[in-house]
C-alpha cells in the first residue's frame, strides 16, 4: 500500500525531499508515523541517511519548510558521516581488522582469494570480468564471516551445552546480532571486517541468549563466563562499529 499524507489526501508520500543549504543540496528521507505528533529529524550514521518523520496529517509544504529551517543541522550531521567505500578494485577494506587492497586480475583463474606481496601488502584478489567484482568480493566476505561465526558459535554452544537451531547472516544497521526464542542466531556479515576478537565476542554474546533471553545480571554472568574480556569488544564496537557500514 502506498502511504498517504493524510486520510483525505490522494497525493502519495515521496521517498525523499532535496533541501538546499548554502551551495549544496542534501537529500532527506521521508517517513510518516501514526505516533508522531510533530516533525522530527534523525541522523543515522550506519545508513548514511537523514530521516524526517512526519505526522499522519502532515503536509509536504510543512515538511519541506521544517527541513529547510534545519538545513544547517542537516549539513553538519552529513559532514560527520564516513565516506562510502565500494568493495571494488583499488579500494582498501579491512578483513579481520587488517587493511587489504582489492586487486582485479581479469585473466587469473579462480574467483576471490587473499595473498600477501613480497613487500608485506595484503591483497584481496578478484578474478574474472570486472562487472562481477563487487558481487564476488561481497560473496567472499560473507563466506568468510559464515566460516568464522560457525566456528565461534560451535565453541560457545559446546561450552554451554545448548545448541543453536540456525545461524544466518544479515545486513542490519541497528544491531550486530540477535537470538530468537526458538534458538536462531543472526549476525551482521560486516563482523568479518572487524578484528577477530570482536566477532568472537558477538558470537558469545548471542549464544549467551540461548540460556538467558534478556540482558539481566544473570545474562551478563553467562557472557562473562564465555568471554571474560567482553568490555574490550564492547568498547571497540562503540568507537568503531559504525564505520564498518561505510563499506558497500
Amino acid at each position: 500500500m502506498i502511504p498517504f499524507l493524510s486520510s483525505r489526501s490522494k497525493v502519495p508520500l515521496p521517498s525523499h525531499i532535496d533541501i538546499a543549504h548554502g551551495e549544496s543540496v542534501f537529500r532527506v528521507a521521508l517517513k510518516r508515523s501514526a505516533l508522531a505528533r510533530r516533525y522530527t529529524l534523525r541522523a543515522s550514521a550506519a545508513k548514511h541517511e537523514i530521516t524526517l518523520t512526519m505526522p499522519l496529517r502532515g503536509s509536504m509544504a510543512q515538511a519541506t519548510d521544517f527541513a529547510q529551517r534545519h538545513g544547517g543541522w542537516i549539513a553538519e550531521r552529513l559532514k560527520k558521516f564516513d565516506t562510502i567505500i565500494a568493495c571494488e578494485p583499488g579500494a582498501i577494506i579491512p578483513l579481520r581488522g587488517d587493511p587489504h587492497r582489492i586487486e582485479h586480475r581479469a585473466d587469473a583463474r579462480g574467483t576471490v582469494w587473499v595473498e600477501t606481496t613480497d613487500t608485506g601488502e595484503m591483497l584481496i584478489v578478484v578474478a574474472g570480468r570486472p562487472e562481477y567484482s563487487v558481487r564476488r568480493i561481497k560473496d567472499f566476505l560473507k563466506k568468510q564471516a559464515s566460516h568464522d561465526l560457525d566456528k565461534a558459535v560451535e565453541r560457545y554452544t559446546s561450552a554451554l551445552g545448548l545448541p543453536a537451531r540456525r545461524i544466518a547472516l544479515k545486513d542490519t544497521t541497528s544491531r550486530w546480532g540477535s537470538c530468537s526464542s526458538s534458538g536462531r542466531l543472526n549476525f551482521s556479515w560486516r563482523l568479518i571486517l572487524a578484528p577477530p576478537f570482536v566477532l568472537d565476542y558477538l558470537a558469545a554474546h548471542e549464544v549467551a541468549h540461548l540460556k538467558e533471553l534478556n540482558h539481566s545480571a544473570r545474562y551478563w554472568r553467562v557472557v562473562a563466563g564465555l568471554y571474560p574480556d567482553y568490555d574490550k569488544a564492547e568498547a571497540w564496537l562503540k568507537r568503531y562499529g559504525t564505520s564498518l557500514h561505510r563499506y558497500q
